[in-house]
């Protein structure tokens, strides 16, 4: 028996996936190729609103935000594109180093401030912002929806997950904030307290842009820090312009979260002003391995603190004595929610040979009913990768692996920006999708003898994000995560389970620091207070 919460969450993933036998793999009505642009334009803006802009009919257009106004840039806008429909979504203000300086230097001037605030008045704008965001769900999910392809399904999971976030936070500025040491010495108090570090710059990606845009601002927030956030190009709307409205509108103070937006290719004047600009004591950022070992190596020229959640190759392990329906309908939300484009996503299930056949052909049957087409559909499932050329390198890893002798069972193929779900077995360890995180939905399958290979194919790689168990026998599975190398193990869940009080990161080349109120510990110092009451004897006086 799995028990009370395994049950429910079946009945969660029952609501995503769905119970029903009929094939949804088809282009949705009205769906057809269509050409994808050759580039991000930029332009010329005419004469600026200096407020954020507001997603309707016609490309809304969104300034940066720093010292508690919306203000132009120097060199204009650019170009943000809705995946689906390739035509332009809103445009946004084009950062340069000045802007970010600025933004930089507001934030220093709002930290002396905001380190003091009280934790009453920092919960208070909190909830505040919990309500806005319930008030405006439906707006920010289709903001999403247009503006990363993700779906109304992901948009309002994670918008959900936002306002427990929010809410919690709340309660994090009242964790005690250092502790009393024992001393071996008469008459001598030690304690131990946590500082707020200065001005924290926030990386946030596309690929969970709410949840994780709120997860990058509001640790340091509510820690005492300031933060300067630098939002991916390709979502500036749903990973920082819309944070600080909702923060501006609770009632935020000036400068304590200022956003600074970049076209494609334009973020490295933004990086070298943070990484230079003495103000900035820690760099925060959630995005790609590669990336993230560039910025560490830059934080760690600069003696800067750095906190990276980064990607992983996460597998499942499905033992001889899992629910094998339960199995097959977990694997294909851990692989296949928000098109494979979450770090948590599932990339390899291993499969016990006794189960390995049925599983398969189960999954390939439960994967032709996920419903492909427009994001902003009710009961879509998948929709558009984020760009062409991720759509490119998805397929090619995928070619490449079927070159290399793997065996293609399902998907393979793309209808416009919307790529097939996708399941490979056989895969040799020599093709890429064998070792490197691919971001799309696209899963390998493999067979193993025991549960002590399972252990080892998941430990080969240096990847340590987050890992799944799924076994009628929760005491063997809890032994065997012991084994595991990742940040978390998920028994009898799906790779992605995001609990907001739950600490969330990966370990080896998966990162470093936490999330949830963890994640406080990363974003202060520790001051060591020594009180000696009366005089102490020293040594040799």
């Amino acid at each position: 028996m799995h028990g009370a919460h395994i049950n429910s969450a079946r009945h969660a993933l029952d609501g995503m996936l769905g119970c029903g036998g009929r094939s949804m793999w088809k282009p949705a009505v009205g769906f057809i190729e269509r050409p994808w642009r050759a580039a991000m334009n930029h332009r010329i803006p005419s004469p600026v609103e200096t407020r954020a802009g507001r997603p309707g009919n016609h490309p809304a257009e969104y300034g940066y935000f720093s010292d508690g106004q919306w203000l132009t840039a120097e060199a204009g806008t650019f170009e943000d594109f809705d995946p689906w429909t390739d035509q332009v979504f809103a445009t946004a203000a084009r950062c340069g180093r000045a802007e970010t300086a600025a933004a930089i230097a507001a934030a220093d001037r709002a930290f002396p401030a905001w380190s003091r605030t009280s934790p009453a008045e920092k919960a208070r704008i909190l909830r505040k912002a919990a309500s806005i965001v319930e008030r405006r769900r439906e707006e920010l999910a289709t903001t999403m929806a247009r503006e990363t392809g993700t779906t109304l399904l992901n948009g309002r999971f994670q918008l959900d997950l936002v306002v427990q976030l929010i809410e919690q936070a709340a309660g994090w500025a009242y964790l005690p904030a250092g502790e009393l040491l024992r001393s071996d010495f008469p008459d001598t108090t030690q304690t131990v307290v946590r500082r707020p570090l200065g001005v924290v710059a926030s990386f946030t990606p596309w690929n969970g842009a709410q949840i994780l845009a709120w997860r990058a601002v509001l640790s340091p927030l509510v820690a005492g820090n300031t933060v300067v956030v630098k939002p991916t190009e390709l979502a500036p709307v749903s990973a920082g312009i819309q944070v600080a409205e909702i923060l501006h509108e609770a009632g935020l103070p000036a400068g304590v979260v200022n956003v600074v937006t970049h076209g494609p290719g334009e973020a490295g004047p933004i990086a070298d002003e943070i990484f230079e600009n003495p103000s900035v004591r820690c760099v925060n950022f959630i995005g790609s391995v590669p990336t993230g070992r560039m910025l560490a190596e830059r934080a760690g020229g600069a003696l800067k603190r750095s906190v990276m959640e980064l990607g992983g190759y996460n597998p499942l392990i499905v033992l001889n004595d899992a629910d094998l329906d339960y199995a097959v309908r977990v694997a294909t939300f851990s692989a296949f929610f928000h098109q494979g484009q979450i770090c948590l996503n599932a990339r390899t299930i291993l499969v016990h040979h006794d189960l390995y056949d049925v599983f398969v052909e189960r999954l390939v049957a439960r994967t032709s009913t996920l419903r492909a087409g427009s994001p902003l559909e009710e009961g879509t499932f998948i929709g558009p990768l984020i760009t062409r050329d991720a759509l490119r390198r998805v397929d090619e890893r995928v070619q490449d692996a079927v070159a290399k002798g793997a065996r293609l069972l399902t998907g393979g193929t793309h209808d416009g920006p919307v790529y097939a779900p996708t399941i490979l077995v056989d895969v040799p360890e020599d093709a890429t999708v064998s070792t490197e995180e691919t971001f799309g939905p696209v899963v390998v399958v493999r067979s193993v003898r025991s549960a002590d290979e399972a252990v080892d194919i998941a430990n080969r790689l240096d990847y340590g994000l987050t890992s799944a168990i799924l076994s009628g026998d929760t005491h063997r599975a809890v032994r065997l995560s012991e084994r595991i190398r990742a940040g978390s193990v998920r028994i009898n869940l799906p790779t992605i389970d995001d609990e907001i009080q739950a600490p969330i990161g990966g370990v080896r080349d998966s990162g470093w620091g936490r999330s949830g109120p963890h994640s406080l510990h990363d974003f202060t110092d520790q001051i060591a207070i020594t009180v000696q009451s009366g005089e102490r004897q020293l040594p040799s006086f």
